[in-house]
């Protein structure tokens, strides 16, 4: 290992697990990421700690929690005092970027110690803390207008935005992916040989679900997912019925989502963001290797959630089924001897930040809630069995703010209020590496998943009398989470007393 290792972290929003080659997809044509897959340790069962942004980037950054860093909830601005990688060790000799999107706040201005900042978001602009200028526009807003003469729209507020339906309808060259890979791309070209941090963050896979690539992909030849017709049924949790009701009825980002063609589509164009991405990534890797640095740099790929895309024929994420709560990590570490492999034990992004602080030879505080994987890594070794923990904090729901989208008629919705605490359950979730899967409810909608036998999550095995005393190890097992991490959550009555 070099005496300075870099760290170049790429990330994309609501990207699933299923998307790339090394999680059996090679119908989406992604040919860097699988090459990087290809050359980096593969983490088949990689979760998140909540599956929604804010919360789950706060987790990646800081190595805790979303109950204990405060990011709970979407929209919720990091505290300054709730420190980020570059400020957990001693990086002041390195150059430390951010470039993209950020949704910890104040989403254009440099903070958390990364000296360099490049921005791409405007429209989280009411979440910034009140001393911040909400008139100045962010870095790809500039760079249209400046450098390329692209006018932008009028908006009622004033503010004249790109949104994001105007920006995913951008020719290829002046999309997002595209101005963050020239951006990052210039970074590493002048960095030379000083050491440096910078994470890329994509918004693309992320709604609108449409852009440059639409038309890649024929729908027709797009399969449905293997659990598409296990829909919510009337013993189903309320949310996941909920969901299933306002996505049929409201569809997406003004795309229908009534017949099996409809998903079709949205797949179809979902699997072009991907590809689109995965050029952008392409040329940040090209730098890399120009600078020569690359045998120094760690590189990892990974999402802040997933998206259902047509699994219980549901879409985007805030559920704990796996294509909501498992997402890529690839991680390549040039001088880690073991190489390339595939880790099968399920690990939890709240990892990554001691892991990688790790790695590059920075001791860890005592504070973080991850356990770092290097030993194992660097010996070849399985990763300790350890169980993964999930939460969901609520609401972050737009059916139950567009209530008139609502369905009547579900059983057991009677008004307004049940609704809006079905979204609002602080579920809990634990993952086993015997392949157990307890979603626990305060509401006492709990759910039990064998993911070894029952991968799609078709059969909730809860009120099975003969695995009664896993859901009270796995409901105890909970509890000693909670007391560990100091969460307040109410977890509601003993699954036993059912």
């Amino acid at each position: 290992m070099m005496h300075r290792p870099n760290l170049l972290f790429l990330y994309t929003d609501e990207q699933a697990a299923r998307t790339m080659a090394a999680y059996g997809n090679d119908q989406i044509e992604m040919p860097n990421l699988n090459r990087l897959a290809q050359q980096s340790l593969v983490f088949q069962q990689a979760y998140v700690t909540q599956p929604v942004c804010t919360p789950s980037r706060s987790s990646i950054l800081t190595g805790l929690y979303p109950h204990s860093n405060g990011c709970d909830k979407n929209n919720v601005p990091l505290a300054d005092d709730v420190k980020c990688l570059p400020e957990l060790s001693d990086f002041s000799d390195y150059r430390t970027a951010h470039m993209g999107k950020w949704h910890l706040g104040d989403e254009i201005f440099s903070q958390h110690g990364f000296n360099e900042w490049i921005s791409t978001e405007d429209s989280y602009r009411g979440y910034y803390n009140p001393w911040r200028d909400r008139d100045r526009h962010c870095d790809y807003w500039h760079w249209l207008t400046e450098e390329h003469g692209i006018e932008p729209p009028q908006t009622p507020d004033g503010f004249n935005d790109f949104g994001r339906g105007v920006s995913a309808r951008l020719p290829e060259e002046l999309s997002k992916p595209a101005f963050l890979a020239e951006r990052a791309g210039g970074f590493l070209d002048e960095v030379g040989d000083d050491p440096f941090v910078l994470f890329v963050n994509f918004l693309e896979p992320h709604m609108p679900f449409f852009g440059p690539r639409d038309g890649q992909y024929d729908p027709d030849e797009v399969p449905l997912p293997e659990n598409f017709d296990a829909v919510p049924g009337p013993n189903a949790p309320l949310k996941h019925r909920l969901l299933y009701e306002h996505f049929r009825n409201a569809g997406i980002s003004g795309l229908p989502l009534r017949t099996e063609g409809d998903w079709k589509r949205l797949i179809a164009n979902y699997w072009g963001l991907c590809s689109q991405v995965d050029t952008a990534v392409g040329r940040v890797l090209d730098a890399l290797d120009r600078n020569g640095q690359a045998d120094d740099t760690i590189v990892v790929f990974t999402s802040d959630h997933g998206d259902m895309m047509g699994s219980h024929q549901l879409v985007a994420k805030t559920v704990m089924f796996e294509e909501s709560t498992r997402v890529p990590l690839t991680m390549r570490v040039p001088w880690v001897e073991s190489g390339a492999r595939t880790i099968e034990q399920p690990v939890s992004q709240v990892d990554l930040v001691p892991t990688l602080l790790d790695l590059m030879g920075h001791p860890s505080p005592s504070h973080l809630q991850g356990q770092s994987w290097r030993p194992a890594l660097r010996r070849g070794e399985d990763l300790p069995d350890r169980d993964v923990v999930i939460e969901w904090n609520g609401p972050d729901n737009g059916m139950i703010r567009q209530g008139r989208d609502m369905p009547a008629h579900i059983d057991r919705i009677t008004n307004y209020k049940e609704a809006w605490e079905a979204v609002n359950d602080r579920i809990r979730t634990i993952v086993t590496p015997t392949g157990w899967k307890f979603n626990c409810s305060p509401m006492g909608e709990h759910e039990l998943y064998n993911l070894r036998e029952d991968p799609g999550e078709t059969r909730n095995l809860i009120d099975d009398a003969a695995v009664s005393e896993l859901v009270a190890d796995l409901y105890e097992r909970l509890l000693e989470w909670q007391r560990l991490t100091d969460d307040d959550a109410h977890l509601g009555a003993d699954p036993r007393s059912r």
